[in-house]
C-alpha cells in the first residue's frame, strides 16, 4: 500500500514478479498485501518541468520504509537546492576519480604532484569522510596537525590547493553548494627572494664557459642568458624552429622531466610561450657554432633536423644535468649560486637596469600579461618611478613659467 509523504512525494512497496503476458506486477503484485516482507520500499515524487507536464522521479529497492523516506527527503533536497550529490559518496572515492579525470588536461609534471598528494596525503586524511560532509575545521585541523609535525609551509599549502582543486570541481558538478576550502586554506607563502646575476657576474661566466669548455653547454647558456628562455624551451629547441638568416627562432616545444626521470616533450607553459623570439648576434653565433657541428656529422646538404641541443645519438638532454653543470661552473667562479630559472630573471633584470620599457621586456619573455611582468619584476623599476615624479615636476614647471609669462605683461601695463 502507498503512503504519502506528508512534503511531497508517496512512498510504496514494489516487487519484480511478472504476469503471464511478462511485464512487471511493480506496486499491483497481490503478495505485497497485508504484512508480506514481499518486494522492496520505493518512491515517487513529481518534479516540474519545463513544458508543464508531469514528470514523476522514481526510485526503488530500499530495504526499509525509512530508508526510501529518507532517499525521497533527499531528492527534494536536491531539488531544492540545486544539489545532487550523494550522500554516501566519500572523499576518497571522489578523489581517485577527479585525478584520474584530470590526466588528461593536465601537464604531465603537474598530474604526477597532484596525484602524489591525491594518494600520499589527502586520501589517508580525508578518505574515510563524506563529500558533503567535509568542513573547513577539518581542514584547519589537518593543516595545523601537518606543520606541527614539521611539514614544510608551501608543502602544505600545495597539499591544500590541490583539494581545493577537487572540490572546486565537486561544486561545479553540485555535487556540494561550496568549497571549504575558501574559508580554511593558509595564506599563499612568499615567493623566495629571487637571486639574480649583474651583467658583470653573467658576462664573466660566459667567457669562462667559453674559454674553459667550449661546448653545446656553454651555447645553450649563452641562448638562456641572451634571450630568457626557459629551460625546457631551450632543451626542446628544434632546427625546424630556428631561423638563422633573419636571426629569430619560434618557441613551440617543452622539454620536462617528470619526476626527474621520464623525459616528457610537449607544448610551451602558456599560450602566450608559444612565440617568436629574436637573436641577437652573440645569440645567432652560438646558435652558428651548434648548426656547424650538426653539419659536420651529416652528409651535405643535409638539412638540419631533430634537437638543436643533444646527445651524440640525438637524444634529449637531461634538464638536472644543465643544473648541475650551472652549479659546477658557476662555483669556478664563486658566482652566487643560482638555479636554471634565475638566468631567465638574470636576463629580465639586465633588461630592465637598461631601461628597457616594461612592455617590450614582457613581450621578450612572452609572459602573458603585462601585470606578470609587472608582478614579477616591478620592485626592479626605481628609475621608472623617479622618471615619472620628474615628468610631473617637470610638467607643472612649465605650466608655472608660461603663467608668469603672461602674467608679467599685464602687470607692466597697470603700472604704466
Amino acid at each position: 500500500m502507498a503512503s504519502r509523504s506528508p512534503e511531497r512525494g508517496r512512498l510504496y512497496r514494489r516487487c519484480g514478479c511478472r504476469r503471464p503476458d511478462g511485464r512487471q506486477f511493480g506496486a499491483a503484485c497481490p503478495k505485497l498485501k497485508g504484512r508480506s516482507r514481499h518486494g522492496s520500499w520505493a518512491f515517487a515524487v513529481d518534479l516540474p518541468s519545463i513544458d508543464g507536464r508531469r514528470k514523476p522521479h522514481c526510485r526503488s529497492g530500499f530495504p526499509t520504509r525509512k530508508a526510501a523516506h529518507a532517499a525521497l527527503e533527499h531528492a527534494l533536497t536536491c531539488e531544492h537546492t540545486g544539489l545532487y550529490g550523494d550522500e554516501d559518496l566519500t572523499l576518497g572515492t571522489y578523489l581517485s576519480e577527479w585525478i584520474r579525470t584530470k590526466e588528461e588536461s593536465l601537464k604531465p609534471t603537474t598530474f604526477v604532484r597532484y596525484r602524489d598528494y591525491v594518494r600520499s596525503d589527502l586520501i589517508p586524511s580525508f578518505g574515510g569522510i563524506a563529500v558533503q560532509d567535509l568542513r573547513p575545521r577539518h581542514i584547519v585541523a589537518w593543516q595545523e596537525a601537518e606543520l606541527a609535525r614539521g611539514r614544510g609551509r608551501t608543502t602544505v599549502y600545495r597539499i591544500g590547493a590541490t583539494l581545493s582543486s577537487a572540490l572546486g570541481s565537486a561544486v561545479h558538478a553540485r555535487l556540494i553548494a561550496d568549497n571549504p576550502c575558501r574559508h580554511a586554506m593558509l595564506p599563499r607563502p612568499a615567493a623566495q627572494e629571487r637571486i639574480c646575476w649583474n651583467p658583470t657576474q653573467a658576462a664573466a661566466f660566459l667567457r669562462h664557459n667559453h674559454t674553459h669548455y667550449a661546448d653545446q653547454v656553454a651555447d645553450l647558456f649563452e641562448l638562456l642568458l641572451g634571450t630568457g628562455m626557459r629551460r625546457g624551451e631551450a632543451l626542446g629547441l628544434h632546427w625546424t624552429d630556428v631561423h638563422l638568416p633573419e636571426k629569430t627562432l619560434l618557441v613551440r616545444w617543452n622539454l620536462t622531466a617528470v619526476n626527474n626521470n621520464q623525459l616528457y616533450l610537449g607544448h610551451p607553459k602558456t599560450k602566450a610561450s608559444r612565440n617568436w623570439v629574436s637573436l641577437s648576434a652573440r645569440v645567432a653565433a652560438a646558435l652558428e657554432r651548434q648548426a656547424a657541428l650538426a653539419r659536420a656529422s651529416q652528409p651535405p646538404g643535409t638539412p638540419l633536423e631533430g634537437l638543436v641541443f643533444c646527445q651524440p645519438d640525438g637524444s634529449p638532454l637531461r634538464p638536472q644535468g644543465i643544473l648541475t653543470e650551472l652549479r659546477r661552473r658557476s662555483e669556478e667562479l664563486a658566482l652566487p649560486r643560482i638555479g636554471v630559472h634565475d638566468l631567465r630573471h638574470t636576463a629580465a633584470t639586465i633588461m630592465i637596469s637598461s631601461r628597457v620599457p616594461l612592455a617590450v621586456v614582457s613581450k621578450t619573455l612572452r609572459h602573458s600579461t603585462l601585470s606578470t611582468t609587472v608582478n614579477l619584476y616591478g620592485h626592479l623599476l626605481p628609475h621608472a618611478a623617479r622618471d615619472a615624479v620628474t615628468a610631473i615636476d617637470k610638467a607643472l614647471t612649465r605650466a608655472d613659467r608660461k603663467h608668469h609669462h603672461q602674467a608679467a605683461p599685464a602687470s607692466d601695463e597697470r603700472a604704466t
